[in-house]
């Protein structure tokens, strides 16, 4: 029970935020009305993925310094949840930009670096699909994982910074924080974050219990 009780404060934190993010009240604003919700969804959905990359490039590292092979398997399972938090993060930002800005992908930076960043992800899994000997596949994948990170984190948080956006927070715009977001939101905003990362978090160490038994019952055929 000890062990679990960072799940079970994920399940309670994800839990509040979604009945808050649904039936909470939250300020009345220009365009953005009602969609203002979402920002309880689609933004944890982008730091769950975040955290989940961040890990599994600290475990590529950490392969490339021991060749211990649990760390490549966190770190692709880390990768294979991930995107599916990108995923939903896409999902939700499209539906959130069809209603604020008239079309789900419009011509935005941070859109496209998205775009550009899920595919680079889904080359590091097509890529070890394509390698069939173990030590080989891992140690590329390794080397890929670690460039692609930073390549991530440049399309996605620096380059909308330095250019025109329609995103809070990027091409001079000022943050949801700084003029959406009231005394009410906050809170549930940092809860919904800190829950989904948790939840992330706790699926990422699923599939990478089911990785291990896999691979063990593998060795033994």
């Amino acid at each position: 029970m000890r062990k679990n009780w960072w799940k079970i404060l994920a399940a309670c934190m994800v839990s509040a935020s979604v009945v808050a993010g649904f039936i909470g009240p939250v300020p009345e604003l220009h365009i953005l009305n009602e969609s203002i919700r979402n920002v309880y969804f689609h933004v944890p959905m982008w730091f769950t993925m975040l955290t989940l990359y961040l890990i599994s490039v600290i475990n590529s590292i950490k392969y490339l310094n021991s060749g211990d092979i649990k760390h490549d398997m966190l770190a692709v399972e880390a990768v294979n949840t991930g995107i599916i938090f990108c995923a939903f993060g896409l999902l939700t930002g499209m539906q959130w930009a069809n209603i604020t800005w008239g079309e789900p992908w419009p011509n935005d930076p941070k859109l496209n670096g998205s775009a550009i960043a899920t595919l680079m992800y889904l080359a590091y899994l097509v890529l070890r699909n394509a390698l069939d000997e173990e030590q080989k596949r891992a140690k590329i994948s390794a080397v890929y994982n670690i460039f692609a990170f930073p390549i991530m984190v440049v399309l996605l948080y620096i380059l909308p910074k330095l250019t025109d956006s329609l995103h809070p927070g990027n091409g001079g715009n000022s943050t949801f924080g700084d003029l959406d977001m009231d005394n009410y939101m906050r809170p549930v905003f940092y809860t919904a974050v800190i829950g989904w990362i948790l939840t992330g978090s706790w699926v990422c160490t699923l599939r990478y219990r089911l990785r291990l038994l896999e691979n063990k019952a593998n060795k033994i055929q």
